[in-house]
């Protein structure tokens, strides 16, 4: 082979890049889980979408969706207010897979055991394609059980909404060929606190469920502005309340949603997070006046359940990203994934992954339990903060340590890792915080006293197979006995309670090798606090081998 005389050196030693595979069946816990929790019947639907997702292609519109950001149209080239947002055709292209594989729909138009299983597995393929896309996808999926507080609102929605044509058209919902719903609940001066809201609706006429409204106000987080209409919440005459505002009025004129900036965020870059105020817009009352929260809670649950399974998928890339890397790197020579050390910390955090995703499977798991099963609304209720909170702080350590196993070429943009580092503390934030999410269940637990002895029931399926989970269980009851300082111990009481369930499902579902080391390492404590710290004899290259892509990887 000639050379050029100032070829300074052949590229080698470098992993071919992670395309072209199946991320359904190349993924374990989610091929187990779909099975074990009544979802068997969507498996072709679900490697479909696996292929799909796993494809070079689709791969590759993941990276343009993000790098080429979404750009506010306030006016058209005549002058006139349009309030529009252009997005990259990677994002439509990547937004009418989702839609086509009814990512936004599949619990509610397959009204059949395992179907929101069946999309929690596959949200957890798809979401690792893009984190930007889940938004409208997820808060379209959880529209509906807010909706259904209006029969009229929910019949003339809900069509549109479960289509699996995505229409990106700016024309009126009825006017398309399907729709997308978001939500707007958080002001500049309360956040959280939507109690503090100052954004008014004054009724257009007698007021009451179903009847219009003008709505004058803001929103300091109003994602995914091109949604075709959002649930917002605003104070009418009896209180805070939840309405349905369109982006277009029934006289098919733009409603006045005036789009005052897109955020500049530390990741979800893909997806336009934007500013709005609106100037006399028009609504209509879902629920009762007064009844907002209530309304809407149900929406917010349901979104609570894709944080969950977001951070399950980004912490599930950064794995394969890794374990792909190091079975393919060379340094002092000997492959990386044959190194001690290196094995340590894959073997880890691909244990933690899997903790995670079974937690959120089995969370969806409730999700379909729960309409006729008032144990499993207690677990789901009390399960859905503990998953938050826990699934969304771990998957923010595992992931950098994923990146720190590839090293310099994770951190640099080229790579899909330093996307994945960007976007992963989002779950944590979005929908209630850390804090939000213990107070939430202190909540739940003083309104029902008896969801504890139900959770502890749950555990109670594992007990008697492994002493230290045993003990594990007794010393949180103990720490459940003092209620004095309940609140401020509430993070400790949240994480242990996130720890206890992993423990007990993979004491049940996974290979015994799993739970022997999730035991040894998250329950009986001796280690240290960071990855990598895993005693030896525990069972970690067969750890490694269940995570890794293996048809990518070779």
């Amino acid at each position: 082979m000639a050379h050029h005389p100032y070829q300074t050196h052949d590229v080698s030693n470098q992993p071919p890049p992670l395309e072209n595979y199946n991320l359904f069946a190349a993924d374990a816990v989610l091929t187990e889980g779909l099975k074990r929790w009544d979802g068997g019947w969507a498996e072709k639907d679900m490697l479909a979408l696996g292929a799909d997702c796993g494809s070079a292609e689709t791969i590759q519109r993941g990276r343009q969706a993000n790098e080429f950001d979404p750009t506010l149209k306030l006016f058209d080239r005549f002058g006139h207010r349009i309030d529009e947002v252009e997005f990259h055709p990677a994002w439509h292209d990547i937004m009418a897979q989702a839609v086509r594989h009814r990512m936004h729909s599949l619990p509610w138009v397959e009204k059949r055991a395992g179907a929101h299983v069946a999309r929690a597995a596959g949200y957890i393929c798809r979401h690792q394609v893009d984190e930007g896309t889940s938004c409208p996808i997820t808060m379209t999926f959880a529209a509906p059980s807010a909706l259904a507080a209006d029969g009229r609102i929910a019949a003339e929605w809900g069509k549109r909404l479960m289509s699996d044509r995505y229409d990106a058209r700016g024309l009126p919902a009825d006017q398309k060929t399907g729709a997308l719903m978001g939500m707007g609940m958080t002001e500049k001066q309360g956040g959280s606190d939507v109690r503090s809201n100052t954004t008014q609706a004054k009724p257009l006429g007698k007021g009451g469920p179903g009847e219009p409204y003008e709505i004058v106000g803001h929103k300091w987080f109003f994602s995914a502005p091109m949604c075709d209409a959002f649930l917002i919440l605003a104070y009418a005459p009896k209180g805070l309340s939840c309405f349905l505002l369109p982006r277009w009025t029934p006289e098919g004129q733009r409603n006045a949603i005036r789009i005052q900036r897109l955020k500049g965020k530390l990741g979800n870059w893909s997806n336009a997070s934007s500013e709005v105020e609106f100037h006399g817009a028009w609504a209509e009352l879902l629920g009762e006046e007064g009844r907002g929260v209530a309304t809407i809670i149900e929406m917010v649950r349901h979104t609570r359940l894709d944080c969950c399974l977001g951070s399950a998928a980004t912490l599930r890339q950064a794995v394969a990203q890794a374990s792909h890397h190091a079975s393919h790197r060379v340094a002092f020579q000997r492959k990386l994934i044959d190194q001690p050390l290196m094995q340590n910390v894959l073997a880890d955090v691909a244990l933690e992954s899997e903790a995670a995703s079974t937690l959120a499977l089995w969370l969806a798991h409730l999700f379909d339990l729960a309409p006729k099963d008032v144990r499993a609304q207690r677990l789901s209720r009390l399960m859905t903060a503990v998953g938050k909170y826990w699934i969304c702080k771990r998957a923010i350590h595992g992931v950098a340590e994923a990146l720190e196993c590839i090293g310099g070429n994770g951190y640099v943009e080229e790579g899909p890792m330093a996307r994945l580092y960007r976007d992963v503390p989002l779950n944590s934030i979005w929908e209630g915080s850390g804090n939000v999410q213990c107070l939430d269940l202190l909540r739940a637990l003083s309104r029902d006293p008896e969801t504890l002895a139900v959770f502890y029931d749950e555990l109670a399926e594992a007990r008697g197979r492994d002493a230290r989970f045993d003990a594990f269980i007794d010393r949180l009851k103990d720490e459940f006995r003092g209620f004095d300082d309940l609140e401020a111990r509430s993070r400790l009481l949240v994480e242990r309670m996130g720890l206890a369930m992993q423990g007990a499902l993979l004491i049940r579902h996974a290979p015994g090798f799993v739970a022997e080391a999730f035991v040894a390492t998250r329950l009986a404590g001796g280690r240290g606090m960071e990855f990598g710290t895993m005693a030896s004899g525990l069972k970690v290259r067969q750890l490694i081998e269940r995570a890794r892509p293996k048809l990518a990887a070779g």
